[in-house]
């Protein structure tokens, strides 16, 4: 068993959606359903602070149900289900709209609510009466706040509300009419590009402005090399700084593009093998704070186009802690911390997701085989998109079983319902 408090072996007995007993060799009570976990790692459940669940409005991508099942088989019992959506998350209605899909799925929904309101970076949403809902991020992702004015009042709000402003990094002046990231192969491949100045530019104002309101900011998918340092320098500041990096920009480089397969467009875009480098670095020392799927399905014919008339994004949430597990050079508990507790924290639901296994606690937990190898197969994946850049890789670390309040919804890697 890895958790926040260590490493150690032990059985686990849940029941009534509470984990009731940890300790050795714990005999299983007549009729309970046993789950074998041997050479398995029994953790907390995964928290993903960034995914996109398309509902409502693009159905035809992905819904709360779907993207729960996904979740699940990845381990997660718990993600945030971006603004994005068409109409916007920008409204208690809206709001509830989703909590209200998310009741009886695989995992537990949680939302974060637009900044501004349809995300057009103009009039502050009402994140008031959306954090009386219970929402504690708020985000334009897909677009950044443009307006620096704009932006302090939000956070001059949100600390008043006790809550947290992420940040989709991207002057869109400095960013217009790029496709991938401009460096020596935008050139080669002839595409427009966007420079790592334009996430950074923005990285720096809104450090600049967490110092000025004492508010908290959360840095979306960061992806440079340069806002790696920006936000190492803000901890040692002692700024309420957070960040998170997704699984493809320490795993991919923009040399990807050159075979102009559209599931390597996101944004922002993959970069180069620098930046990949300090990603890693950021994760390993602690300057990043959680990893986030930004899981982004899309229907086929947004993707089946050229490379510059592609939606960006791709899935995630299936193959996120495999990647990491692979790619990352740290030890299992480092992994988990990333994945798990971290990210729980950053969104407010330690206490029900993230925490110690322990008695009394929610039974909100996966377990996972380390060692065993796979092949990602696209077509094999729950989401309703196939957008994934990592068909026919061979992964390393796998979910077995995930228990949301005590329901195991996935046992030996298949969902239960």
């Amino acid at each position: 068993m890895v958790d926040i408090t260590g490493e150690r072996m032990a059985d686990v007995l849940v029941a009534g959606g509470l984990v009731q007993a940890v300790g050795q060799s714990i005999d299983p009570p007549a009729g309970a359903t046993v789950l074998d976990a041997a050479g398995c790692i029994v953790a907390p459940g995964l928290v993903d602070l960034h995914t996109h669940l398309r509902q409502p409005g693009r159905e035809e991508a992905e819904t709360v149900e779907t993207g729960s099942r996904a979740a699940a088989l990845g381990g997660y019992t718990a993600v945030v289900a971006m603004p994005n959506t068409e109409p916007a998350l920008d409204s208690a209605a809206a709001v509830r709209e989703v909590l209200e899909l998310g009741m009886s799925v695989l995992c537990d929904v949680r939302v974060a609510g637009a900044i501004t309101v349809g995300r057009l970076g103009k009039d502050l949403a009402p994140m008031g009466e959306m954090a009386d809902l219970g929402v504690r991020l708020f985000t334009d992702d897909g677009d950044g706040v443009q307006d620096a004015r704009l932006m302090r009042r939000a956070m001059e709000y949100a600390s008043a509300l006790g809550v947290t402003l992420a940040q989709h990094c991207e002057d869109k002046v400095l960013a217009a009419g790029g496709h991938m990231h401009e460096g020596e192969w935008s050139s080669r491949l002839g595409l427009p590009g966007q420079p790592a100045e334009a996430e950074e530019l923005m990285v720096a104002r809104d450090i600049t402005l967490a110092r000025l309101t004492g508010g908290r900011v959360h840095f979306l998918h960061l992806s440079t090399a340069g806002s790696v340092a920006m936000v190492r320098a803000a901890k040692a500041e002692g700024l309420a700084v957070t960040a998170e990096a997704a699984p493809h920009h320490f795993t991919l480089t923009d040399a990807a593009v050159a075979s102009y397969e559209t599931n390597f467009k996101v944004n922002p875009p993959l970069r180069t093998d620098a930046d990949v480098a300090a990603v890693k670095a950021g994760l390993a020392d602690g300057t990043i704070d959680a990893i986030a799927t930004d899981h982004a399905p899309h229907a086929a014919e947004d993707k089946e186009v050229p490379f510059d008339q592609a939606r960006p994004g791709m899935l995630g949430l299936e193959t996120a802690l495999a990647l990491a597990l692979t790619e990352l050079d740290l030890p299992i508990a480092g992994v988990l911390a990333l994945l798990s507790w971290n990210p729980a924290r950053i969104a407010g639901i330690e206490s029900a997701h993230g925490g110690p296994v322990a008695e009394g606690r929610p039974a909100n937990l996966c377990v996972i085989d380390p060692a065993a190898t796979w092949v990602v197969d696209a077509g094999a994946l729950a989401s309703r998109a196939r957008n994934t850049p990592y068909a026919g890789r061979k992964l390393t670390g796998r979910v077995h079983h995930t228990l949301l309040r005590g329901e195991p919804v996935v046992i030996d890697g298949a969902a239960t319902r």
